[in-house]
This record gives C-alpha cells, sequence and structure tokens, in this order.
C-alpha cells in the first residue's frame, strides 16, 4: 500500500518551471500598460497570486491600476505566454509512477484555474489529477493556500493522517501544516526552501522521484 492514498502539489516551481513564461509575461503586461515597474521582475516574485505579485511589481494598490495589469498578463500569459512552461526533469516520470501505484493526486495552486488546466493538458497530465483547484475557482476567490487546501480536504472527504502536501515555498509549507497535512518541500524549483529552513515535521525533498512519498 502507498504511504499517502492522496498527494496533494503545487505547480509552479514544484512540477513545472514556468519562470520564463511567468517574467516575459509580467514585463508584457508593464509594457502594454506604458508602466515601469517599481523593482526587477526576476524569479522570486513567482509564487503569490497575481493581484498581490502586480501590486508589489506596480508599487499601486489603485483598482483600475491593477485590473489593467491583470487583464495585460492574461492576454500574453492566457495566448503565447504559457507556451514556453516545461516540467522539470524526473516529474513526468514520479507523477507516472506513483499514478501506477494507486496514490490518488490532486492540485492546488496559487495559479489561475484557466492556464492551469491548460498547462496540463499541454503536458499531458490532466488524467493523473483526480482534482484542481485554485484561488479563482470560486467567486470571490479563496483567501490563500490554507484555505484552499482546507476546502479541498473538507469537499472531497480526505483525512489528514492519508494525505501529504508537497510543494516548494515557505508558504506551502506553512499552509500544509495549517492543515495538519505532512510536508514535502521540493528543493529543484526557483521558490526551494533552504534544507535549514524546513519547519517541525517537514521532509526534505531533493529530486523528484517517487520513492520518498511511497516509502512506508
Amino acid at each position: 500500500m502507498p504511504r499517502y492514498a492522496h498527494i496533494i502539489f503545487d505547480l509552479d516551481g514544484t512540477l513545472i518551471d514556468s519562470a520564463p513564461a511567468i517574467l516575459a509575461s509580467f514585463q508584457a503586461a508593464f509594457d502594454a500598460a506604458g508602466l515601469t515597474p517599481m523593482r526587477p521582475i526576476t524569479a522570486d516574485i513567482i509564487g503569490p497570486p497575481l493581484t498581490e505579485t502586480l501590486q508589489l511589481l506596480s508599487g499601486s494598490h489603485d483598482a483600475d491600476t491593477i485590473a489593467m495589469l491583470t487583464e495585460h498578463f492574461k492576454a500574453a500569459y492566457d495566448g503565447e505566454g504559457l507556451k514556453q512552461t516545461a516540467a522539470y526533469p524526473g516529474v513526468g516520470d514520479m507523477l507516472a509512477q506513483l499514478h501506477s501505484q494507486g496514490v490518488t493526486m490532486h492540485i492546488a495552486t496559487n495559479k489561475r484555474l484557466a492556464p492551469t488546466l491548460t498547462i496540463l493538458d499541454m503536458l499531458g497530465w490532466r488524467a493523473y489529477f483526480d482534482a484542481v483547484y485554485a484561488l479563482d475557482m470560486l467567486t470571490p476567490r479563496l483567501p490563500n493556500k490554507a484555505a484552499m487546501i482546507a476546502r479541498l480536504l473538507a469537499d472531497l472527504t480526505i483525512s489528514t493522517d492519508t494525505a501529504a502536501y508537497v510543494g516548494d515555498r515557505l508558504e506551502d509549507g506553512e499552509s500544509a501544516s495549517a492543515n495538519a497535512l505532512p510536508f514535502f518541500a521540493a528543493t529543484w524549483g526557483y521558490g526551494a526552501i533552504a534544507p535549514d529552513d524546513l519547519g517541525p515535521g517537514w521532509t526534505h525533498l531533493p529530486a523528484p522521484t517517487a520513492q520518498t512519498l511511497l516509502a512506508p
């Protein structure tokens, strides 16, 4: 029997390297709006929801400014941008092995739902995942990743002693801990958590292999 009946995955920085597509689309959004970002558009901005990231980059909380930048970003990213997305080496094999061992897998991501589903289809992964949750799947959107994971667990009647969460950022670990889930810190992506920063009960996952997740 697998160690966990359910494994919930983050997406950006955990399963996929979306940095080139996301960063190019942020720059395209500012160019289209005729604005200059207040800080460099670098990979360390990736992870938080789109609205928060645009507020950080623009230095503004003005609703009209953020709405304009959001539309420009969506046009760039949802069109040609996301086609630059690539799976991290070994991730496809890890998912296939977990699936073959009977593990039920889910996605819980800060990424918007529409591009998430497009990317899963593009990579041929949609069939691996029983449920795909995103902050914007509901209106109003879910407030944060911890609430999203809680909603997933409740909706699917998943017991916390049968599941684990895999992500690459401190927010992911904190969200797992808030839901009493074991957390595996993927350290191959751009949001990598240093081994010294692992929280209590978190497990370092240095490479995308199924063995650690399957081990009893």
